[in-house]
């Protein structure tokens, strides 16, 4: 569906986006079904809606389909914690111990025999590190350390194990840190540590926070980390890549643990929500913070998320201990929440310095370019997010479509 006004792009190259879709990934197998949202300057311009939400009970996709968005929640989290700076309740430097007080004496893991040992960082864990992924905390599905390890063993930041929030932030006090912090990026539960920080300093639990301050005002009626009983047909299957490299049905939709409200909450990867909801999420942002009347954070605090925070300026591969693959792109920063290009030419990419984006472990994405006033969300259901380039060769249709 592409609007009459097409605010700047080529209606013809838009339905290029379509024919895309369904031919290189849908007609093929590799995704059951996709959806694409294009909006500028507050007005949607396109959508793609193709394939199916359920391919084992032949249900078509729809535009209002509800997808598990993973770290498409972490910006989220970070918004509403932003919030909460703005209102003088925590700063930027504010040390974690501060309101974490377990955490004062976190250890660093030093590789040798036998138990973990351990060196003192050499500074404290600050809110900024949380923001940024310089940390030191890490996610045990990378299989690359011990630390990582420990992770796993403990089942921390585990989405399916339903360690309760608090509970998880005990066992991080007795974990050591990958790496002292501000000294390296490394993807991570930094985000899920932001969630229990909203809650503990906004003196009401995250999700409340969440639903009260940002889904609700911004009219996400269809965003939660759950689905209620009435919206759960609408939840598509989730699908991924097995070890012989053929698709297979991930998370059933009818036994789903979606289907009922979870015991970890988390602020890094377990919201569910359709494409449309996430869209005001993003024009929210595109407009300086406001929308629907209301007033989120300022276009001051937007712009300060949305530059470059790691240290001495680097790039993402420069400073990435991380095996995600986001951390692999060139050209590309990191913000209070979220990936900021900051060189164009080396991302290899259209588009514009200063565009900010990230995405979700099932494929899904999203980008925001203040310059264009364009706002473009992606969803899709399938794992790892690694597997097809989808995200950089959606870009270029997108930009290949504009013409002014």
């Amino acid at each position: 569906m592409t609007k009459a006004g097409t605010l700047g792009f080529s209606a013809a190259r838009l339905a290029r986006l379509d024919r895309f879709l369904k031919e290189r990934y849908i007609e093929t197998g590799r995704l059951a079904g996709a959806q694409l949202l294009i909006a500028r300057r507050g007005e949607r311009i396109h959508q793609s809606v193709v394939g199916l939400a359920d391919r084992e009970r032949n249900t078509q996709l729809a535009d209002d389909t509800i997808f598990r968005i993973y770290s498409m929640t972490k910006p989220i989290t970070s918004v509403a914690f932003m919030m909460l700076v703005e209102e003088g309740l925590v700063s930027l430097d504010d040390p974690v111990h501060r309101f974490i007080p377990a955490w004062r004496d976190l250890g660093v893991f030093v590789a040798g025999e036998g138990p973990f040992q351990t060196r003192r960082t050499h500074q404290p864990m600050r809110m900024i590190d949380l923001l940024r992924h310089t940390s030191g905390l890490t996610y045990g599905f990378q299989m690359r350390t011990n630390v990582d390890a420990a992770y796993r063993k403990a089942k921390i930041g585990t989405i399916e194990a339903d360690l309760p929030l608090d509970e998880m932030i005990g066992l991080l006090a007795k974990t050591p840190l990958e790496f002292s912090p501000g000294e390296a990026w490394n993807y991570s539960v930094s985000t899920d540590v932001l969630g229990y920080l909203v809650g503990k300093i906004s003196g009401r639990s995250f999700e409340e926070f969440l639903k009260e301050r940002i889904l609700a005002p911004l009219e996400m009626t269809d965003t939660d980390f759950y689905v209620p009983p009435e919206k759960q047909a609408r939840l598509a299957a989730c699908y991924a890549l097995d070890e012989k490299g053929s698709v297979v049905l991930y998370d059933d939709p009818a036994k789903s643990r979606y289907r009922a409200p979870p015991a970890f909450v988390s602020g890094g990867g377990g919201l569910v929500g359709t494409a449309a909801d996430y869209l005001k999420f993003c024009q929210m942002l595109l407009g300086g913070g406001a929308a629907n009347g209301h007033r989120f954070l300022s276009p001051r605090t937007i712009a300060l998320m949305t530059m470059n925070h790691l240290p001495g300026g680097k790039e993402l591969v420069e400073l990435s201990r991380s095996l995600f693959s986001e951390a692999a792109n060139a050209g590309v920063g990191f913000g209070l929440g979220f990936a900021v290009v900051i060189d164009r030419a080396k991302t290899m990419t259209a588009g514009n310095v200063g565009e900010y984006y990230w995405g979700g472990a099932a494929s899904t994405a999203f980008w925001i370019d203040p310059k264009d006033e364009l706002a473009v969300v992606f969803m899709t259901q399938f794992l790892p997010s690694t597997t097809y380039p989808i995200r950089p060769q959606l870009r270029t249709l997108v930009y290949a479509a504009m013409e002014e």
